[in-house]
Formats: C-alpha cells, structure tokens, sequence
C-alpha cells in the first residue's frame, strides 16, 4: 500500500466525562463533532460519510439527528451499535469508507448518557424460580445463563476472569487488583476532562463498598455521560492540505475488528482473552510492529481484574506474566509501557459509545505533544483497545507524523 493510501485522523475531540445534566446526547455529539471539525481545520461540507454511535439514548438514527444540529449534506449516515466497542466500530466504519474510495473525508463520533444509569448487564433483578422447570430463553433454546453458568451482569463477568487467571498463573491477590485501581485513579488528577481527578489511597479502594469480588467500587469503570468524535482523511487528501494540518495528522497504522472465534468450547460465556489476542496479533502485524515498539497503551479496564488480563492479551508480557509486568512498574506513567494515562475507564468515565473513540483521543494527544501535564515525552507509537461484550474487540495502532 503506497502512503497516499494510508488513512490519518485529521481532527478529534472528546467532551469532559461526567454528568451533565443540561444537555441530551445530540448536544453532547455535536459539541464534539463541532470540536473535532475545528481541530482538523475542516466542516461538514468536507466530509463524505458519517458513522455515528450509541446504545441508550437516541434510539433510531443518531447519525441523522446529529446532523439536524451540524449540518445536514446529504451523505451517508452510519448508525452503529456495538456494546462497548461502538466507538471504535464507528471509526473503523469511517475508516472503512474512505479506504474503499466512498469519500475522501469521514466522520465518526460515539455519544452516551449513562449518569446514573446503575448496574449493567444482567438487569439487577433477582431471577424468579418457579417450582417446575420449564425450557425458555436463547441461548441452546433452553433457558437463561445467568446464575446458572456464570453471570450476566459486567461486574461479575470481569471479576471471574480476574480470578481464573490469578488460578491459572498465579501472583494475583486484592491487594494486586487494588494497586491497579491506584495506579489509574492517580493518573486521572493530571486529566481535566476524567469524570473523577481524585487520587485514592490503597487502603480507601480496597475498604470500599465490594461490588463483585475482588472489584471494589473505586475499581469499576464509571457510568457517565460524554461523547467523542473523530475526522479522517487519506494520505492524498491529506498532502493538498496546510504543512499545520499534516504536522498534526496521526496515522492510522492499524484498524482491527475481531468477534469471538469457534472454540472447541462453550460458545455462550464470553471468552475476552482469546478475542483481544486475535485482534492484537493481527493489529500488530498490520502495523508492522511488535509491543515493544508502543510508547503507550490505552486499554479497556473496564474493572481492574480487566486490565491486568489485557495486559497479557495484549501481548505487552509474555504468556502468564501479568503479575511480573504490573509489579515491575512498567504500566505506570513513567515506566516502560505506560497504560491508561488518563486515568482509564475507572477515573476518565465509560459513556459506553463514547469509549472507543475516547481512548483514540488520549493516544492522539500523547502523538502530537499536546496532552499537557500527563505527557508521554517523545511517544510516537500507541495502542488503543476497547471490549464490548457480546462480543468485539477493537484495536487501533496510531503513529506520530513525519511532517
């Protein structure tokens, strides 16, 4: 593939994470569209097609009441929903359309409002049992899984992968889950747009309310509101723009979509290692690179037991060494690997469709210089990974430009 057919975002933006209780989801998309157009020096007259993603709010067509407030084109609209990868599946649907010739500019954008939302995933609701069994539900035609072969619900879920892999290798305790959630809540006082920038000792996360063993409060991801957008171009548009806008322009070295594979295996319960795995190998073949070129990670810890196993699936460790890559200091700011430097999802917030693109967001900053106080000196390659379960798994490899 020659560079002018490479693909580079040209603009980003992301709202501040939290609750904003003044304004609906299309207000919060298109302050980001409005701001991401403004960072690539471009308006919706340049854009050819549009992906846009959410889950709770808009119902039917985001995408096409967005534009009643940025401006409506005519071009294709995208409408996405892809559980917590929905922003990263709208810009790989953007990516997509321009690489196939359909426009030279695309938009996507991810848009949640989920601030006081609750518990998600299995409903909340007890299970009601009835004296006699009778066959229901989906999966198999027979009856409903939660409960009965694991659960539903998202803290569940992640807590029982923390733990299978501490029984697997070992070296895991909630003690080593709680320093994960110190490490992200300390890198979030140096973000100004986290929903929280609060700094917490190990002994206030790990004396918290427990939510799902070993995941205490401060160690779940945050429902709040937000939303995030993203402009991209081809490498031959790109060189008829300003020496500025190339100076800025982040390519996109890899773009990576995976679902659950076939297993020999249950192929009910969710298996997020081999899923996040498969996308990182082949992201990192795509990008031509190895973990070890990565100047930073952004990825999904949805809860801590979540990222100390993509830390592992990311291949950022060798096969089971997880432990040894936490404790060595690696995954902090000023270690080797750093990850979540913006205080990930427990601290930045997790408005769902807005998480993807968010993620891309903070990695484009780092490439550019421009993520102030927390900035990663000298970064020029960085990884951006994001689960929704169901599943998918989005991976993103992003470089710095030469110009």
């Amino acid at each position: 593939m020659s560079a002018s057919d490479d693909i580079w975002i040209l603009g980003i933006n992301m709202t501040k994470f939290g609750k904003h209780t003044d304004r609906d989801a299309v207000d919060l998309a298109a302050e980001a569209t409005a701001n991401a157009l403004a960072d690539g020096g471009v308006t919706m007259a340049d854009i050819g097609v549009l992906a846009a993603g959410n889950l709770m709010n808009a119902g039917a067509g985001i995408g096409q009441q967005l534009q009643k407030q940025v401006g409506q084109t005519g071009i294709p609209v995208y409408n996405v929903a892809n559980a917590c990868a929905t922003g990263a599946t709208a810009l790989r649907t953007a990516i997509m359309a321009v690489k196939s010739g359909e426009a030279e500019m695309g938009l996507a954008v991810g848009v949640e409002k989920l601030s006081g939302a609750g518990l998600l995933g299995g409903g909340g609701t007890p299970r009601s049992e009835k004296e006699n069994w009778e066959p229901s539900g989906r999966f198999g035609a027979v009856t409903g899984t939660d409960g009965r072969i694991g659960t539903n619900t998202m803290p569940g879920v992640f807590a029982q992968i923390g733990m299978e892999y501490g029984h697997r290798y070992g070296g895991t305790s909630f003690e080593l889950f709680a320093k994960i959630s110190e490490k992200n809540h300390a890198h979030s006082t140096l973000n100004p747009l986290a929903a929280y920038q609060k700094q917490f000792t190990l002994e206030e996360i790990m004396g918290d309310l427990m939510i799902s063993y070993p995941n205490t409060r401060p160690m779940c991801s945050a429902n709040c509101d937000g939303a995030a957008a993203a402009v991209v171009t081809t490498g031959a548009k790109l060189k008829t723009l300003s020496a500025e806008q190339q100076r800025r322009a982040v390519k996109v070295a890899a773009s990576v979509l995976t679902t659950d594979p076939w297993e020999e295996a249950c192929q009910v319960l969710p298996n997020v290692n081999t899923l996040t795995r498969n996308a990182a190998t082949t992201a990192y073949e795509q990008a031509g690179i190895g973990p070890e070129d990565l100047d930073l990670v952004e990825l999904h810890d949805c809860f801590a037991t979540a990222e100390l196993v993509h830390y592992d699936n990311l291949l950022l460790c060798p096969e089971g060494g997880a432990v040894d890559f936490f404790e060595s200091g690696a995954p902090w700011r000023d270690g080797s690997t750093p990850v979540n430097v913006s205080g990930g999802l427990q601290s930045k917030g997790h408005p769902i469709s807005a998480t993807g693109l968010a993620n891309i967001w903070e990695v484009c900053h780092h490439l550019r210089g421009e993520a102030g106080d927390r900035q990663i000196e000298g970064a020029r390659v960085g990884l951006a990974h994001v689960i929704g379960l169901g599943s998918a798994c989005g991976v993103h490899v992003l470089e710095r430009s030469a110009a």
